[in-house]
């Protein structure tokens, strides 16, 4: 509450006494003490932040070395050689991969385990997509319109003229949604459980990114695929697209195609409750 809102006080009443009161009285040295006290603290301060800014800098000019600290944070070459050493990384695994496989092979006969567990590993790896696969395939690829964002019609925006991630994900639900045996996007097979997931215009895909036009692939009934994709609603939009901005969206056929198995974990993960 301010001055003007405070209320007034009440009037004493007649013929009570009138007490006037008395001006405290301080002692000089004790009113001057908390400047004094505070001239001592910044005294005391100033010195020790000089001291650990001079450490700083010292520590900066050690490390930079004369080079500039922040040269090497360009965030495209930075995607640029993640990429590539997460291709390193997946052409070991493979490599790696083949080596258990054949060691589990050759050891098979002298153990019923391993046995067992090959026989099972067989069964599945046609539905975990751990082996190769030839077929009769479909091919879509999607790409960004050839235009700039000052040249688009009224009502239409430069985010229009770019692919984004639901459009990957419609054709990849449509194609899976009308039976495809198997799939793959640019270089990489692909599980009903792979992301697919942009950053800007750039799609990120199993840990390695890729500019448009963007390929996904699916080997399968190749008419029913077709249908699939004539019918998906988010397909049918993006296809509007197409035409009112020029984005681009090709359809094309294999009569025999070969997929390589798919390397990646195909482990299941899933939230459960804490009892």
């Amino acid at each position: 509450m301010n001055d003007a809102d405070r209320p007034e006080a009440p009037e004493p009443p007649d013929g009570a006494p009138t007490v006037e009161p008395a001006a405290p009285a301080e002692p000089a040295e004790a009113a001057s003490a908390p400047k004094v006290r505070r001239r001592l603290t910044w005294g005391v301060l100033v010195p020790v932040v000089t001291a650990a800014a001079g450490l700083m800098f010292a520590m900066s000019f050690q490390a930079a070395q004369g080079r500039d600290l922040r040269a090497d944070r360009d965030l495209p070459q930075l995607i640029k050689e993640g990429t590539v050493r997460v291709q390193e990384k997946s052409t070991l695994l493979d490599e790696l991969q083949r080596e258990v496989n054949a060691l589990a092979k050759t050891n098979a006969p002298a153990d019923d385990h391993i046995s067992t567990l090959n026989r099972a590993a067989d069964e599945l790896a046609g539905t975990a997509a751990t082996t190769k696969v030839r077929g009769a395939a479909i091919e879509v690829t999607l790409d960004d319109a050839h235009r700039t964002a000052d040249s688009l019609p009224d009502g239409f925006t430069a985010d229009d003229i770019v692919v984004h991630q639901q459009d990957v994900q419609a054709v990849v639900n449509a194609l899976w949604s009308s039976g495809a045996e198997a799939m793959m996007i640019q270089d990489q097979r692909v599980i009903s459980t792979s992301a697919v997931r942009c950053v800007g215009n750039t799609l990120i895909l199993q840990g390695r990114v890729y500019a448009p036009p963007y390929r996904i692939t699916a080997i399968g009934d190749v008419d029913r695929l077709q249908r699939g994709l004539d019918a998906d609603p988010s397909v049918t939009i993006y296809k509007q697209y197409v035409d009112a901005v020029g984005l681009g969206y090709g359809v094309h056929t294999h009569s025999s195609i070969e997929f390589p198995a798919y390397s990646g974990s195909v482990d299941f993960q899933y939230a459960s409750p804490i009892r």
